[in-house]
């Protein structure tokens, strides 16, 4: 193949580089005077751009000063970067420590200061005289008396017993008082006796037509006995289902019970009673019995409602027996309880 020829400028070059002995990695005359030659030109532009920099910070303070509008807002921050840019070297030396601030600064130390360091003399002369008001108010404050016990004025407002508390004259009487009974035993015995002598008294007001066909009918009853009673004028006599009283009755306190209507009216001599029983026992025919004479009595002559009713004789008892419950023994009694 033919080779191509070499250009003239490729050829003059290889030229000079056999000829100065240049290899590579070694540094040519002309390539050492390079920087030296641009250290100057540095300088001079340098020097050139502090006017331009001096112009532009005046302007720039100018700009700050005049009024601007909305618009150019954005470029206040480019103008104020130059201004930062200058003050750094100020600050800079302003940091720097001086020589003559250092002396100084050492002989103040050095001097016995009175006044805290920090603390401005008004605020001292302040606590001064807050101090000397405070040992005066303590000094004119008289001393704090021991307090007494709350209540040690008042009078003892305890009125004793049968003094009127509103200070009158008249002896007070309490009419919520429970009054104490001074009466011995036997002196309540003997009220009781009067009073029961008092209802037992024959009724004198009675007065009842004991005609030979008189005939006055009623019934009475007690808990579950009934007594169909008629009075009839006779001799006092009692014929209680066919048989005498003392018959139907043996227990005497029975027979003075069902005595009791007719001696009260002072006709139990000269009344026979009729009556027929059903139902109940012993005691409750008995309080039947009486029940229905003294509504026949009642019958016979109205004007005794008033005394046969103070007695009680026209009252019905309605005392009976309680019935018995579900799983219990009585009414109330329960069967015994084991726990175990």
């Amino acid at each position: 193949m033919a080779r191509k020829k070499k250009s003239e400028p490729e050829a003059a070059e290889q030229d000079t580089s056999q000829e100065g002995g240049a290899q590579p990695g070694e540094t040519t005359a002309e390539e050492a005077a390079q920087p030296a030659q641009e250290a100057p030109k540095a300088e001079a532009a340098q020097a050139e751009e502090a006017p331009a920099q001096e112009v532009a910070l005046e302007e720039a303070a100018k700009a700050a000063e005049a009024p601007q509008p909305d618009a150019p807002q954005a470029q206040a921050p480019q103008a104020e970067a130059p201004q930062e840019e200058a003050s750094k070297p100020e600050a800079a030396q302003a940091d720097a420590p001086q020589p003559e601030l250092a002396q100084a600064d050492e002989e103040a130390s050095a001097e016995p200061s009175e006044e805290p360091a920090g603390v401005p003399a008004s605020v001292t002369a302040d606590t001064s005289e807050g101090e000397e008001d405070a040992t005066e108010e303590t000094a004119e404050r008289p001393a704090r008396a021991k307090p007494s016990v709350p209540g040690a004025h008042l009078e003892v407002d305890i009125v004793p017993e049968g003094v009127d508390p509103l200070g009158g004259s008249e002896e007070y009487e309490d009419p919520y008082a429970i009054e104490e009974d001074d009466r011995t035993p036997a002196e309540t015995e003997e009220e009781a006796e009067e009073a029961e002598e008092v209802l037992t008294q024959p009724i004198a007001s009675a007065a009842i037509d004991l005609a030979a066909g008189a005939r006055y009918r009623a019934t009475g009853k007690r808990k579950t006995a009934i007594a169909r009673v008629t009075l009839r004028p006779g001799d006092g006599s009692y014929l209680i289902n066919g048989r005498t009283l003392e018959e139907h009755f043996p227990r005497i306190t029975l027979q003075r019970n069902i005595r009791q209507p007719l001696e009260t009216v002072g006709y139990h001599e000269r009344m026979d009673v009729l009556a027929r029983l059903h139902g109940g026992g012993i005691s409750a025919q008995a309080g039947a019995l009486r029940h229905g004479v003294s509504r026949a009595l009642l019958e016979a002559d109205p004007n005794l409602r008033g005394e046969l009713k103070r007695r009680g004789f026209l009252t019905r008892d309605s005392r009976a027996k309680e019935r018995k419950k579900a799983g219990l023994k009585k009414a109330r009694k329960r069967p015994q309880f084991s726990k175990r």
